[in-house]
Order: C-alpha cells, then sequence, then structure tokens
C-alpha cells in the first residue's frame, strides 16, 4: 500500500522568516494538495540558546498572509503532536540509549574548553574517525571509568560512530543518486548536555512519529543526509524513511552564493516574508508584505525560483500551482533572485486585481498617512484608473493622493515658458463647458472643439489642464480625472491654476 502523502515544514524559531524558507513551505504545501496529502508546521526549537520570543507567531503570520495554512501545527494541533520540538523533550534520550546500547553511538566528555583547545592545536579540527581515541568518551575510556562519570552526573553529549569505509548512498527527487564517503563525516552530537537533541536526532524520530512521506528541504542540507539515513538504519527504521527532495538554493542577484539578508540590505530589497524586529536590538528588516507586495504575487514568484511547469506561463494562483506542481520539473541548479522580476510579478497581480480586492489595502495606506477616506465607490474608481501606474501596493497613495487633495505646488517649468494670456482666456472658457455627468470622451470631445473654436491645437493645452489638475506630468487621462473630481472641484483647480501660472 502506497504511504498517505504527509509532508512538513520545519523551522526553527531565531528570527525573520527567509524567503527561501517560505518557498521550502511552499514546495511542501503544493506537494501535499496535489496529493491530497497533508501539510504540517512542526517547530523545531531544540537550540534554547537561539530561541527567539516571537519569532513562532511571526512565522505563522507569514505562512497565513502567503494562504499556505497548515493542517496540523502547533496551534491547530492534530493526531501526531506535539508538535514543538521542545515538548517532545522526553521522546528523544531513549534513542540515543538505543543507539549506545547497540554500538552506533557514543558518551563524549570533553568539556567546551578541551574542544576549543583541540581546535586551536589541530587546523580544520572535526570529532571524527581520525581522533576519537584520543579524547575524552566511552570510545577511549575504560567502561569502569565510564560509569564513575556518569555516576557522578559528569555533563556529556552523545556523538553518532560514524562507521569507517562506508558508502551511504540515497536516491534524491531532484538530484537523482548521491553518495556521501563515511570517512569523511564527523561524529555529530545527537544529545546534548542539557538533554536536548540537536537537529539530527530530533528530525529523524519526529519525521517516524509523524510519519513523514517526503522531506523537502534546502540543499545546504545534504551534507546532513548520510547522518540521518544511517539514523533511520541503526534505529531500525529504514522500511519507514521518507524520500528525499532536496531545494536548489536562492541564489544573490549575480548568482555568486546564496542570497543573505546582508545582501537586500546591501542592495536595497526586503528577503525576509513579513517586517520582523529583532527583540533584542529593536532592529527592523523590512518585509514583502509591507512593502507592498500582494501575497498572490509574492507566492508566484517564490514558485517561479527554481520550478516551472514546461511552458511560458508565468502567472499563477495557488489552486493553479497545486494543479501543475510536479517534483520531475525542480530545477537542481540555485535560482537568481531578481527583484526588478519581483515586483513586476507584483505589477501583473495589481493590474489584474479587481478594485474591490484592492480596496482595503489601499484605505489603510491612506489612514496610514493621516487621510482617513470613506467614499468606497469613488475610491474603487480611482483604483481602477490608476492601479495599472502601480508595481507596489504602497505606490497607490502617491500616485492618486491628488484624487482628494488639490495640489499646492505646481510643475510651473513645463508650462510658464509657453503659457499666454489666450490660453488662460481658453480655460477660463473651458470652465464653462465641464458639468457633472458626462462621460470622459464627451468632456475631451468639447475640450477639442474649444480649442479649434480659440485656434488652438488641443496638445498645446493637454499638459497645462494636466497640471492643472494633478501638480505634475502624471496620472492617468486627464479626462478620468476630471470626471472623478467632478465638475465644481475640477472648475475650482482650473482657476486657482490659472492664478499660479499667471
Amino acid at each position: 500500500m502506497e504511504k498517505k502523502v504527509r509532508v512538513r515544514f520545519a523551522p526553527s524559531p531565531t528570527g525573520g522568516l527567509h524567503l527561501g524558507g517560505v518557498r521550502t513551505a511552499l514546495f511542501n504545501y503544493l506537494f501535499a494538495k496535489k496529493h491530497n496529502g497533508t501539510f504540517i508546521l512542526r517547530v523545531e526549537d531544540t537550540d534554547q540558546t537561539r530561541f527567539v520570543a516571537g519569532a513562532e507567531e511571526y512565522i505563522t503570520s507569514c505562512l497565513d498572509w502567503c494562504g499556505l495554512t497548515p493542517d496540523e501545527s502547533p496551534e491547530q494541533g492534530g493526531a501526531f503532536g506535539p508538535y514543538r520540538q521542545s515538548e517532545r523533550k522526553s521522546t528523544y534520550k531513549q534513542y540515543a540509549d538505543q543507539l549506545i546500547a547497540d554500538g552506533f553511538a557514543y558518551y563524549a566528555f570533553d568539556t567546551p574548553e578541551e574542544l576549543e583547545a583541540k581546535r586551536k592545536a589541530v587546523p580544520n579540527f572535526t570529532y571524527g574517525l581520525a581522533n576519537r581515541l584520543e579524547m575524552r568518551n566511552s570510545l577511549s575510556l575504560t567502561a569502569e571509568e565510564v560509569n564513575v562519570l556518569l555516576a557522578n552526573h559528569t555533563p556529556y553529549v552523545v556523538r553518532i560512530k560514524m562507521p569507517a569505509d562506508e558508502l551511504v548512498s540515497f536516491t534524491d527527487l531532484i538530484r537523482g543518486y548521491v553518495s556521501f564517503d563515511t570517512n569523511l563525516v564527523d561524529d555529530k552530537v545527537l544529545l546534548k548536555a542539557d538533554g536536548m537533541p540537536t537537529y539530527h536526532l530530533a528530525v529523524v524520530a519526529d519525521d517516524r512519529a509523524m510519519e513523514i512521506s517526503h522531506v523537502f528541504r534546502g540543499e545546504e542540507w545534504l551534507p546532513s543526509a548520510p547522518i540521518h539515513i544511517l539514523l533511520w538504519r541503526y534505529l531500525g527504521w529504514e522500511t519507514e524513511m521518507p524520500q528525499w527532495v532536496h531545494l536548489p538554493l536562492i541564489l544573490k542577484p549575480d548568482g555568486n552564493g546564496k542570497l543573505s539578508k546582508r545582501d537586500g540590505d546591501r542592495l536595497g530589497f526586503p528577503v525576509y516574508a513579513q517586517n520582523w524586529t529583532d527583540p533584542k536590538t529593536g532592529d527592523l528588516t523590512r518585509g514583502f508584505k509591507e512593502l507592498g507586495f500582494m501575497p498572490e504575487a509574492f507566492v508566484n514568484l517564490l514558485a517561479m525560483l527554481g520550478w516551472n511547469d514546461g511552458t511560458d506561463q508565468e502567472l499563477f494562483t495557488l489552486a493553479e500551482l497545486i494543479d501543475k506542481f510536479s517534483v520531475e520539473r525542480i530545477s537542481k541548479a540555485g535560482a537568481k533572485f531578481d527583484f526588478e522580476k519581483a515586483k513586476w510579478y507584483n505589477h501583473e497581480w495589481i493590474k489584474n486585481a479587481t478594485a474591490k480586492k484592492l480596496l482595503p489595502f489601499v484605505k489603510d495606506s491612506f489612514t496610514a498617512e493621516g487621510m482617513v477616506l470613506n467614499d468606497d465607490v469613488r475610491l474603487e474608481q480611482v483604483i481602477d484608473l490608476i492601479k495599472d501606474r502601480c508595481n507596489l501596493l504602497t505606490d497607490f497613495v502617491p500616485q492618486s493622493s491628488y484624487f482628494f487633495i488639490a495640489p499646492e505646488v505646481y510643475d510651473l517649468a513645463s508650462v510658464k515658458p509657453k503659457w499666454t494670456p489666450e490660453k488662460a482666456a481658453f480655460f477660463e472658457a473651458y470652465t464653462l463647458d465641464v458639468k457633472d455627468g458626462p462621460a470622459a470622451a464627451e468632456l475631451e470631445e468639447k475640450f477639442k472643439e474649444l480649442a479649434g473654436a480659440h485656434n488652438f491645437k488641443p496638445g498645446e493645452l493637454m499638459l497645462p489642464l494636466r497640471i492643472m489638475l494633478v501638480g505634475g506630468k502624471f496620472g492617468p487621462g486627464v479626462f478620468d480625472i476630471a470626471v472623478n473630481l467632478g465638475a465644481a472641484e475640477t472648475i475650482k483647480r482650473i482657476h486657482k491654476a490659472i492664478a499660479a501660472f499667471n
């Protein structure tokens, strides 16, 4: 019988959520939904020294914003909980004890000072096959010495005993056949002195307990794969081992190395899903959400970093991604992050969204600027007029504030050199043609007729009219603006600008 698809996103609550982490969550989610499986959020908080208050809630918030809601999680619960590793602490020691009893692991009593001295004395020191017998552990000490140390509660860690001269191999669903020489892998710590497991032991124990079928994780975890595979084998669970999927890295824009928070700071774009404030330092790191990205666009652009459906299609809804997703279409090579392309995705999503969908964000943006707008119908009309010009949701306020506040300053340099009393007279006359009700086309028709009657080409007068209404050389169709402003406001702005131009 085929194993039911159960996948997990397993972040550590240590800070902001990198877009690479969100992509890992997304690929887990898409695979689960494609195969009618279960998507699990498991919080890997075994490293208490790196735990950051608020980070777990932040991770949940990011997933919710992206629409990647887990089926099982610390919040949702489920039949395979608890979903925080710190709450499973009591379950891990038995496996460490079993590995020691079976000769696959050992006690190491080396103090931090002894390890530090060894690192200084031996360049590129790694604790393993080459030097384990020179260290203070249950392989180099007698059974009696070990028993005395344990009886005296001497602090220890438990390390895996990597075998000599073996090849650990497996099939990765992206990379195919992968193998590792055990002589080159060090004896990783499995259980720390505080009784907490390290990632290596916890991840294997929990994946087995939660019946995980496929492990999607970043390729930076590939070097850990032989340790995990041996743990599955040594604990007698090899037949239950999940399938492995090591995802390609998200690279810096120039392709040289993995994209980091520092790169975002240096190049002026976010790498976190949402704003993250470090509780220790108070430092704020900006996120895609607050910069003005739609969640649909963010998910869409992440999906295309290392995956495609084999066609030229670039815009996908979440439902379409689920339908089209396959592991076979994930690239082996790293994907360069291009912020201009990211903004292109967002622009396309904004352009294709309804004004009603965009309305809540635009209203909130105006409120944040101290402008409370209550006429939703008019605001939706404004959104429809300018959404094609917005790359970010945060562009709506600067692109449309003139609809609600008359300009105080004009781009006079663009008008004054060619401004004449005859043009002033034309605009005075045109105010008599501006009435509520007519469509933009009708206003434009009257404008052109009147221009002809005054011996002007319409093109000579369009720029002054735009600057009268909005203050500068920007905005959608000028007659669309006039219709939205209404006759009284349009006439008022024309009169005020004529005085300024004169």
